[in-house]
């Protein structure tokens, strides 16, 4: 599916994020940078090709849990797809000025990213956890939180 329209209709007809059990995936590479392989839209997850696709719906896949954080991380924003992308995009206009010291700095310091990422391996954490953590990432400073991304990368 390349047609960038029928995204229009995720948001149309998007559930809240605790009225949805299990994701529901398309490939559209429209709305995808390169060099990415998914997204959580209003919760489908939109991929770059079959192959992002099929590795999605494997058990157990890293891609899963990263997206699935991201639907925990909605439900914890008031149950909302609207305000996670407020707040999302707020986050990453405020870490627009890291990318002057780092490629794609205001995504990956993005409190949301750093909390999916640095979980997404861990295919218990949601059992575990409210997916939460990226409140405390947000009380950070960009600069700040571009200082520990860069040390996990040692």
């Amino acid at each position: 599916m390349d047609n960038p329209l029928k995204l229009i209709t995720l948001v149309w007809h998007s559930k809240r994020p605790s009225h949805i059990k299990q994701m529901n995936v398309l490939r559209n590479n429209f709305w995808l940078k390169k060099g990415y392989s998914a997204l959580t839209f209003f919760g489908t997850v939109v991929t770059a090709s079959d192959a992002d696709t099929e590795v999605f719906k494997m058990k157990g896949s890293i891609m899963r849990n990263h997206e699935n954080i991201h639907l925990r991380q909605a439900q914890t924003t008031h149950d909302s797809w609207l305000l996670f992308y407020l707040l999302y995009s707020w986050y990453y206009i405020l870490a627009l000025p890291q990318n002057l010291k780092m490629k794609n700095a205001a995504y990956l310091v993005n409190p949301f990213e750093m909390e999916a990422y640095g979980h997404q391996k861990d295919m218990h954490y949601l059992d575990l956890h409210e997916a939460t953590e990226w409140k405390k990432w947000a009380a950070m400073k960009p600069s700040e939180r571009r200082t520990v991304y860069e040390r996990s990368l040692r």
